[in-house]
């Protein structure tokens, strides 16, 4: 088969090319003017968002399942604390050795029980021996002489008595001779030399009785006076050596009082210092609490405060019967005691269950007790909106307290909520947002 080109094909018949298609195409889009307003607008709307979406510097958001809320109610107010006593001797007398020296001989054994004035150990102490013998033999020749002093006094004093007899004596005889004389010599039978003797022998003696009188009354003073000083320094020479000879005895250590004997724990052939504790002696029978209660409460606590004490079921009743004011570790001691009868079966060091009594109970605001006001000190809670979508800061006076609810004062009223549990990382924000969760 063959083409037949026709006579004119040839002629017109060229390359094909596009030129023929191509358009000039009229572009119709925004200008660039609009584009920086329109993103502009874009932008504003970005940040706006985010001001109202981001987190403000006093505000936190919380999920509301890691929170507790509780609610403000009206009921009454069990003012309590318990406490946790230990069960310790009513009475405690701690032994200690009066004077040291080596242990002789070991008489009762730790846990004995124990009469009054009972030998719990010998001791001996050489040196403490030697020195009581010469302070004795020292105060016995210091009484032997201050005896001589009291005879020789005694001697003087009758000596005195003697011459103050002599002397009234010799006065009347002479008063006698005078009288007879007097009318003998009126009438000229005795001379007037004779007569004025006499009368002289006569007002001689009288002044000489009166001389000796007042002698014997200065001696009797000082004498007394004398006297009075011995004694005094002869009892004080004895209670010396009955000191000393005490000294001697308290190396024989007896018990002071009856109980339990405790904390003893001495061997023969020790030797022990002057002061030295060896051990205890407890209370037979009766017991005390001691317990520790937080500073928190120590201007509240008093003197005579009733207690009560559970145990086997059945509630005894005891009182504060002393209060240690020094704190350690948060804490201070008070001793409670059994009013009436005691627990049976209770062992020494046991510890019990007690609720310590603070006032009478009485209606009030409350809200559950919580580890917020650790955090707090009670002077701000942070308060739940009625939507429950948020909690602010608000203050408040919170009263006291026990370990079920804390009174409210000022600052909330019933019903509205509040967070009570630990405010741990957020306590310095002024409002919490919630996260939807289940709220309790």
């Amino acid at each position: 088969m063959s083409v037949v080109r026709m006579k004119g094909e040839e002629a017109t018949a060229r390359p094909v090319t596009g030129s023929g298609m191509d358009r000039v195409v009229v572009a119709h889009g925004m200008s660039r003017r609009t584009k920086i307003a329109i993103g502009a607008t874009v932008m504003l709307i970005v940040a706006i968002s985010f001001w109202f979406l981001a987190p403000r510097a006093g505000s936190q958001t919380v999920a509301a399942d890691r929170l507790t809320l509780s609610s403000v109610r009206t009921g009454t107010f069990e003012d309590f604390i318990p406490l946790r006593a230990r069960v310790t001797p009513l009475l405690t007398v701690y032994l200690d050795a009066i004077e040291g020296g080596r242990v002789e001989k070991v008489i009762a054994e730790d846990g004995a029980s124990l009469a009054k004035g009972q030998l719990i150990v010998e001791l001996s102490n050489a040196e403490l021996q030697l020195s009581t013998l010469a302070r004795q033999t020292e105060v016995e020749q210091q009484i032997n002489n201050m005896r001589s002093q009291e005879l020789a006094l005694a001697q003087t004093r009758l000596a005195n008595e003697r011459a103050v007899l002599d002397a009234d004596l010799a006065a009347t005889k002479a008063r006698r001779q005078y009288e007879r004389e007097q009318p003998l010599a009126a009438r000229g039978f005795v001379s007037g030399k004779q007569f004025n003797d006499t009368r002289d022998e006569y007002l001689y003696e009288q002044r000489r009785m009166e001389v000796v009188r007042r002698s014997q009354a200065t001696d009797e003073r000082l004498q007394g006076n004398q006297l009075a000083q011995q004694r005094a320094s002869a009892a004080s020479m004895q209670s010396s050596l009955k000191l000393a000879r005490a000294n001697l005895d308290a190396l024989n250590l007896r018990a002071p009082v009856a109980g339990q004997l405790s904390g003893f724990s001495i061997q023969v052939g020790q030797s022990l210092q002057r002061g030295e504790r060896i051990g205890q002696i407890d209370s037979p029978g009766r017991n005390k609490l001691m317990a520790g209660v937080d500073e928190f409460y120590l201007g509240r606590v008093q003197l005579g405060q009733k207690a009560s004490v559970d145990w086997g079921g059945k509630t005894f009743a005891a009182r504060v019967t002393k209060i240690y004011p020094q704190v350690q570790n948060g804490q201070f001691q008070v001793d409670l005691q059994f009013i009436g009868t005691e627990p049976a079966n209770i062992q020494r060091g046991q510890t019990l269950q007690a609720k310590l009594t603070l006032g009478d109970p009485a209606p009030a605001r409350l809200i559950p007790a919580g580890a917020f006001y650790n955090e707090t000190g009670g002077n701000w809670v942070f308060v739940v909106s009625p939507d429950g979508k948020s909690a602010v800061k608000r203050p408040v006076r919170l009263g006291r307290r026990n370990p079920d609810s804390i009174e409210v004062l000022e600052g909330l009223d019933p019903g509205e909520r509040v967070i009570t549990s630990p405010y741990t990382g957020f306590a310095d924000k002024d409002r919490l947002d919630l996260t939807a969760s289940e709220r309790k």
